[in-house]
């Protein structure tokens, strides 16, 4: 029962439970994106001083912005460059405009602090629905605010552990596969790969991948982290192939990358050189020597997201949770191990 004076607002529950006033809207409404445990917590502290919703805040609470939110923490110069995340968001618009929705992008430099100070202002002024979350990093704490803030989301990654049934699952194994498999059948047995930032657990269970993939495949290979840039691809490349002239193939993590060690190549004269990119783009069809790539089909990355996200917000089973599988295609860049490239 309730001994105070006033009424008991959503606000007034908040300020006591030490949570948002979205939280405990979502909680009361039975909405997802608060854990089971702070919907007890609200939901307790409720009926403990006798909160009932008024008419107009039951209406209030059936309300939807009918919007998705991005927001993309990388070097602006970079995602000018980068094809990837254009195709992506291209696919998720498109999805989005089935169902009569709306994007709400945000760009945010490096900068953390700022795709958190997003976050909270979106849930603050229920702007958005949910939101989708990219390059997850160990130990990566936004999953857990947007729990707190009852901001729903999905993630791209390879590891369901991070947020059950909230990930787009990728096969970094099977695309590493495909990648190492062709090299090796190229003949190469001394490879570099470019990753990208090592902080990244989807990076990491790249170079797992490789590695142990080579391993069994008699290719061994050196590894360097990376910025994605192109710049520092063409770097790495020269620095590593001219320490080791043993180094006949290059496998890169996305497309600028792989621009990058093919200038440093070109350069150096080493034409008998193979290059294989994790990311297919128009940039790797381009060219004298068009690069080898995975299809990896990042529109219908995008439209596999948003899908689940909205699966998610309607309360439905997802109906799939698993990026589409990758596709090899062999381009000029093929090249067999002591061999030079076609001209």
């Amino acid at each position: 029962m309730n001994h105070g004076a006033g009424r008991v607002t959503i606000a007034g529950l908040a300020e006591q439970l030490g949570l948002s006033k979205a939280s405990v809207s979502y909680a009361l409404n039975g909405l997802p994106g608060v854990s089971d445990e702070t919907r007890e917590r609200v939901l307790a502290l409720a009926e403990q001083l006798g909160w009932h919703p008024s008419s107009s805040a039951r209406a209030l609470s059936r309300a939807r912005s009918d919007t998705i939110g991005i927001v993309l923490r990388r070097d602006p110069s970079l995602l000018g460059a980068e094809p990837y995340y254009m195709s992506l968001l291209a696919g998720v618009e498109s999805e989005l405009a089935e169902t009569g929705q709306s994007l709400l992008l945000r760009m945010v430099g490096t900068d953390s602090g700022q795709e958190v100070a997003a976050y909270r202002r979106w849930s603050a002024e229920a702007r958005v629905d949910g939101v989708m979350l990219f390059d997850i990093t160990f130990d990566d704490p936004r999953p857990r605010l947007l729990e707190e803030l009852g901001l729903a989301f999905v993630l791209h990654g390879n590891r369901e552990a991070v947020a059950p049934g909230k990930v787009l699952l990728y096969d970094a194994r099977a695309d590493a596969g495909l990648l190492v498999e062709h090299l090796a059948t190229l003949g190469h047995r001394r490879a570099l790969h470019i990753a990208g930032p090592a902080e990244f657990e989807h990076e990491q269970d790249r170079r797992d991948a490789v590695a142990a993939r080579g391993e069994e495949l008699g290719l061994a290979f050196s590894f360097a982290a990376s910025d994605y840039s192109m710049e520092s691809g063409e770097r790495i490349a020269a620095e590593l192939l001219t320490a080791d002239a043993s180094i006949t193939a290059v496998l890169t993590s996305n497309d600028l990358l792989a621009l990058g060690a093919q200038t440093a190549l070109t350069h150096a004269g080493r034409e008998d050189v193979a290059i294989v990119s994790w990311d297919d783009s128009l940039l790797c069809r381009l060219g004298t020597r068009p690069i080898t790539a995975l299809d990896r089909s990042p529109e219908e990355q995008g439209r596999r997201s948003t899908r689940l996200l909205l699966d998610q917000l309607a309360g439905r089973p997802a109906f799939d949770r698993r990026a589409r599988p990758s596709r090899l295609v062999p381009r000029a860049t093929s090249i067999r191990a002591g061999e030079h490239a076609a001209r």
